[in-house]
């Protein structure tokens, strides 16, 4: 079992510093929690914060908000909350109160959440401007339009309203999109037992296995290590891996088959993100190794990219342009490379970009472009690079042996300063490691 993990508070500290000093002293920044959400009748889907509110104090529990008001003399940083409840947490657990919650995580104040419509309007009087997710979530919009109406009532009595509303993500997701030391940390772990997931998957694998079976055992392996998925695991044998986000998980695995499997560890909010393509028996066939290891030379294209002062874009054109000279190769494309990058013929068996910001979020916050220019990777950023090859099994236009092969490879990077760091590059990648891990099952 591996040692827990804590994040000190001062980072959350650190986080809401960072972002008042961005927002400027007459502001103010209003971040709502998530809401719990009812899965049928009297059922609740479990309740994961909103990564924005957990991101900058690492409070846990519904029905609150955090109220960022840089320079207030009486206290920042303020938190409604639920009032402790024995009745409640006799049912539910416990809760913090606003009282423990000050203490617990470096708070100025916290007040009852009950006394949020009576306590906000004062805070917003007198500041310029609201930073705020507009659109996000319509009750809250509402009330928010409420209080400013409130102010604004009281303007002949002296009152000043806030005269801007700036979205929040604007400057949030910036932060965000760079991990500190500590982030780094919480990602390594998701990674790290990601990674032991997907090796008890492919152990486990034999022909005649469902796909929920290996579900399964991917899912138990975050449990027992305090995680959970970070998304919905995909687990596709066959042609179910050409489907980008397959979700029935309940197919067959026959002996021959491919099986495709998308799932990463969320670790106290931070997600890990892998995809690895294996064969049931053990062994790959020609034509599932030659696409197998194309993928592979795709993925090592795009990662010799990732360092700083490359365009994130550049991994991806890199992939592209391995993938489709691969195809040409092998046949499975005619024509010129070329007139095939140009016109994105490759596109027929390569649908999707090769990789997505990755943090609190699996499809982490921040902007791929910059006045409508790729950004630079820079030190902190963190990214999948996913590249993939899918044949569909009714495309007559290949021959039948290439038919119904789906393959991806996906690995978490983070960029550092001499280049970058593959967070989960302990898992079997090639064909030829995929095949000695999967052997040592049979061996076994």
């Amino acid at each position: 079992m591996l040692a827990a993990l804590t994040m000190p508070a001062k980072a959350h500290a650190r986080r809401r510093r960072q972002l008042m000093e961005m927002a400027g002293p007459d502001a103010i920044v209003i971040v709502p929690s998530a809401h719990e959400l009812i899965r049928s009748r009297d059922t609740h889907y479990p309740f994961r914060q909103d990564s924005d509110l957990s991101y900058l104090s690492g409070f846990p529990e519904p029905e609150s908000v955090l109220v960022l008001v840089p320079g207030r003399v009486h206290g920042e940083v303020l938190l409604f909350c639920r009032e402790r409840d024995r009745e409640r947490e006799a049912w539910d657990g416990p809760r913090y109160g606003p009282e423990d919650a000050v203490e617990a995580f470096g708070l100025d104040d916290a007040y009852p959440i009950a006394d949020l419509d009576d306590i906000l309007p004062g805070l917003l009087e007198g500041r310029s401007r609201v930073y705020y997710h507009f659109g996000r979530d319509a009750e809250f919009d509402l009330k928010l339009i409420g209080w400013l109406n409130r102010v604004r009532a009281m303007v002949r009595q002296g009152a000043q309203p806030p005269h801007e509303f700036l979205e929040l993500g604007h400057l949030l997701d910036e932060l965000r999109l760079f991990k500190d030391r500590d982030e780094l940390r919480f990602m390594q772990r998701a990674a790290d037992i990601s990674v032991l997931a997907h090796e008890a998957a492919m152990r486990a694998a034999r022909p005649g296995v469902h796909e929920y079976e290996l579900q399964a055992e991917i899912e138990c392996v975050f449990r027992r290590h305090e995680a959970e998925s970070a998304y919905g695991s995909i687990v596709g044998a066959g042609a179910n891996a050409c489907v980008l986000h397959y979700r029935a998980n309940s197919a067959q695995a026959r002996d021959g088959d491919l099986v495709l499997i998308d799932a990463g560890a969320e670790y106290r909010g931070y997600a890990a993100d892998i995809t690895r393509t294996f064969p049931v028996n053990g062994r790959f066939s020609a034509e599932q190794r030659a696409l197998h290891d194309l993928v592979g030379a795709a993925q090592a294209a795009a990662l010799a990219q990732a360092r700083p002062g490359v365009p994130y874009e550049a991994g991806h054109l890199a992939a592209v342009e391995t993938l489709t000279e691969g195809l040409l190769r092998l046949g499975l494309l005619k024509g010129s490379l070329e007139r095939n990058l140009a016109e994105g013929g490759y596109k027929r068996f390569y649908r999707h970009k090769t990789g997505h910001w990755l943090g609190m979020d699996v499809h982490d916050v921040g902007e791929y472009r910059i006045d409508g220019e790729s950004r630079l990777l820079e030190p902190g950023m963190v990214f999948t690079i996913e590249p993939g090859l899918y044949v569909s099994p009714d495309d007559s236009t290949v021959e039948p042996r290439w038919r119904g092969i789906g393959i991806r490879t996906e690995d978490d990077v983070a960029i550092t300063k001499e280049g970058h760091e593959v967070l989960t590059a302990r898992l079997a990648r090639s064909a030829d490691e995929i095949e000695a891990l999967m052997a040592q099952r049979r061996a076994a």
